[in-house]
């Protein structure tokens, strides 16, 4: 009897597809001759013209026989081994759940951008077929293809064909006289340093240029070198203008690769150990130490600015990495990121490592490489620092837990201390939270006894808290006192300076004038793509929008009426630079908002500047205003912040109240006493009372009640679900659809828990970057059944055709209103 044929192994993968929308995106089937460990990427047909796709594998299973249902290859299989590991495998299906996110989003999200991969096709000659005829276009394509005299000639060949041009390349290609390939590789190709302009001939040699170009050569005689970035904006140009330039000789681009390890440099100069704690630090610390290794718990560590809090962080990351585990460190703004980074360098060395979203994206992949392989015990960074890749987690901490910027805005709409408390329970570890203004939500759960409430209510060394002086501007203005600066302030300034003090200024609106309005039919002039008023910027005499960047000239006429009379009313960080330079003209000022930030490294130098005495004066928008340390600071100005409590959202007293908190925590952290002076127009308003007087419990009773009668966060969590598209009626019909949805699931599945549904509405800013905008806000609770229910509303609404050009999502806990 002959022996039977032994049958060839077969694998069935489940793969997470890129570029898959919401509504079908599920692990799709595919068969592979060979095991292909989950957490590795493949190249897939997808769709009904086998579209060549990047996918990961996220399940394989071993089949007994050939599949019933008639299943696709995997092409290729791009990595030897795979890139992540159980638990980020783990965390994918995590996020999916829990941010109502796609699978390859949640894998974007958990890999550095410069270890995502992309395939790039190529078309080259080949062989000559001679028994095959062409057609007359097929003939004349290939005639300038193979006259083509360089490679860049050949690609723009390529790219310049229209529709029909692509389709005779495909032909072209199906006989034999093209060939195409497709590779697959990392982003980080080309990714080499920050682009910088210079110009490439002197002033008197420039040859004629158009008006536009003209703007671009004018700032680079000014200024010198410049990165392409800065250049663009001080011009109001595009990198069109600048590419064109460059073409033509006038203007030299090249490129400065920065350093790998900005800090690692300097090396360890220090011990931890060399740090003294205060018996309340001590207290802490001990209460920590005492958790670690029994099991995750979460613990608030609430205490008033300057109490040294960073100083805790050190002590106890020292004593976990002594343990042999790894700690991540949370900050949530990249302007703190500098200043940290370099004090852990000074005190670990070589084992601190940084992630933020300004470095590069070979900085990004070799620093993922360096944490998975252990070299690195110590994370510093920002948001996305919560999915380093750490295979020994001891601690998590998370700095300033109270700050938006750890929640992300974008698919998968995750808040990072939700992640952090996930991998804290795969590791069985201690996650830390702290701040002098912490979330409502993060005190309501440790006075309830979820976390464990950890205070420090003294400064370190007992210097106390800035004496805080409240100035009615209403009142100046009454007594005739134009401007933007109090008669207090300004003289407060004048003493600081001949005292050789330094002084910090917050102005949380950047510009010039926030608003040019027209004194015929008082509209403001709004920005083409958003329903929001353009802001004018001085330095480069034009309007911006600060919401999709878009910038113009500034207009002469109203666009509304033609009126020509335009006034620029209110003011921003710019107009704020040139009135204090009139106040104190001998003070040496530093400017720190989005517009003069915008190179990779300026935080860290500006900081560094002013922290060396070159600068008596810093002003600047809320980065300035949280977790900095600046000893020689005595005097803190607020100016203008009553805006920040109608903003339109639920949270914007707390997070006025916290901005006011921090920034005047900033002033008095060195030998000399703290001055802080609030200008406000509500000086009897209790948030801006509260704040003054760093009374964060007393704030809490106020808010907590708020909440509890209006029903929002933590009381209850809130579900946005989110419309965007180009036409205002498509938008709308789809929220008022997505609502009807919803209430037919509710009726449909018998859902018998509490929930509140409110109509949907415009968002408060309804058009942004050309996208109309509607939301629909669900009262719920961030359960599994409620989730389940939400889920299928997505699913069914987004199914819907007729909505194909609206896009939706849902936010859990996002904000609602902006």
């Amino acid at each position: 009897m002959e022996k039977q044929a032994e049958l060839p192994k077969i694998w069935c993968v489940g793969v997470a597809v890129c570029a898959a929308s919401y509504t079908f995106d599920r692990l799709f089937s595919y068969i592979a001759m060979q095991e292909i460990p989950a957490g590795c990427r493949v190249v897939v047909p997808f769709g009904k013209g086998n579209a060549k796709r990047v996918g990961i594998v996220l399940s394989c299973a071993e089949q007994a026989a050939q599949p019933e249902q008639q299943l696709k290859p995997v092409l290729a299989v791009v990595d030897k081994q795979p890139i992540l590991s159980p638990e980020m495998l783990d965390l994918v299906f995590w996020l999916k759940e829990m941010t109502f996110c796609t699978y390859y989003d949640a894998v974007r999200t958990i890999l550095p951008a410069g270890m995502q991969v992309q395939l790039v096709e190529t078309i080259s000659l080949a062989e000559p077929q001679p028994d095959c005829p062409l057609t007359d276009a097929e003939a004349h394509l290939l005639f300038f293809l193979r006259g083509a005299k360089t490679k860049q000639e050949f690609r723009r060949i390529l790219a310049d064909a229209d529709t029909q041009g692509k389709k005779i390349v495909d032909t072209l290609v199906q006989k034999g006289f093209l060939l195409r390939q497709e590779t697959v590789k990392e982003k980080t190709h080309g990714q080499t340093g920050i682009k910088m302009l210079r110009m490439a001939v002197p002033p008197d040699e420039v040859p004629p240029v158009t008006k536009t170009q003209q703007k671009l050569v004018r700032i680079l005689q000014e200024t010198g070198a410049v990165s392409e970035k800065e250049a663009c904006y001080l011009s109001g140009v595009t990198t069109a203008v600048a590419k064109k330039l460059v073409q033509n000789g006038v203007v030299e681009s090249y490129t400065v690769k920065p350093p790998l390890h900005t800090y690692a440099a300097s090396g360890q100069t220090c011990q931890p150990a060399d740090i003294v704690l205060s018996a309340e630090q001590q207290a802490v610390y001990d209460r920590m130490v005492a958790a670690l290794g029994e099991g995750m718990h979460c613990f608030l560590l609430h205490g008033v600015t300057g109490s040294g809090k960073t100083s805790v962080f050190i002590r106890l990351i020292d004593t976990v990495v002594q343990r042999g585990k790894q700690v991540i460190l949370l900050v949530p703004e990249i302007a703190l990121t500098p200043q940290i980074v370099e004090q852990f360098y000074q005190l670990f060395g070589n084992i601190v490592a940084v992630i933020h979203s300004e470095l590069s994206l070979g900085q990004r992949s070799e620093t993922w490489r360096s944490i998975a392989s252990g070299a690195v015990k110590i994370i510093i960074g920002t948001r996305s620092a919560v999915f380093a890749p750490v295979q020994n987690l001891g601690l998590i901490v998370v700095d300033e837990e109270g700050e938006r910027t750890y929640k992300s805005d974008s698919a998968p709409r995750y808040h990072a201390i939700s992640v952090a408390k996930k991998r804290c329970q795969t590791h069985h570890c201690p996650l830390l939270l702290a701040s002098a203004t912490p979330s409502v939500e993060s005190y309501y759960f440790a006075k309830r006894g979820i976390y464990t409430l950890l205070e420090m209510h003294q400064r370190y060394n007992q210097t106390p808290l800035p004496h805080v002086e409240v100035v009615d501007m209403q009142e100046e203005r009454t007594l005739g006192k134009e401007g933007m600066f109090s008669e207090t302030l300004a003289q407060a300034l004048w003493d600081n300076l001949e005292s050789g003090s330094q002084s910090l200024l917050l102005l949380n609106r950047r510009g010039y004038h926030t608003i040019i309005s027209c004194a015929s039919c008082n509209q403001p002039v709004y920005c083409p793509n958003c329903s929001i008023p353009m802001t004018y910027h001085k330095v480069n005499n034009s309007l911006m929008c600060h919401y999709c960047g878009h910038t113009q000239d500034m207009v002469e006429t109203c666009p509304s009426c033609g009126g020509k009379h335009l006034r620029k009313m209110g003011f921003g960080t710019q107009r704020l630079e040139e009135e204090l330079r009139l106040i104190v003209p001998e003070a040496r000022i530093l400017r720190m908002d989005a517009d003069t930030t915008m190179s990779r490294y300026a935080y860290e130098e500006r900081f560094q500047e002013f922290r060396q005495g070159k600068y008596d004066i810093m002003l600047g928008t809320q980065m300035i205003g949280k977790g900095l340390d600046f000893p020689n600071v005595t005097l803190v100005g607020v100016l203008s912040v009553d805006k920040a409590l109608y903003a339109g959202d639920f949270r914007s007293y707390e997070r006025t109240f916290s901005l006011i908190t921090q920034v005047v925590g900033r002033g008095g952290r060195g030998e000399k006493a703290g001055r802080a002076i609030l200008q406000t127009s509500m000086p009897e308003h209790y948030v801006l009372r509260l704040a003054a007087q760093q009374a964060y419990p007393a704030f809490y009773e106020q808010e907590i009640a708020l909440r509890r009668q209006l029903i929002f966060p933590p009381i209850c969590d809130i579900c946005v679900v989110g419309f965007t598209g180009m036409r205002e009626p498509d938008v709308r019909t789809a929220a008022m659809h997505t609502a009807d949805v919803l209430k037919d699931q509710i009726r449909k599945t018998g859902f018998s828990y509490p929930i509140w549904v409110l109509e949907p509405v415009p968002c408060v800013y309804g058009r942004i970057n050309g996208k109309y905008r509607y939301q629909l806000v669900i009262k719920c609770k961030n359960t599994k059944p409620y989730r389940d229910l939400i889920h299928a509303v997505l699913t069914e609404a987004g199914a819907d055709r007729s909505f194909a050009r609206v896009h939706l999502y849902a936010d859990m806990n996002g904000d609602v209103g902006i």
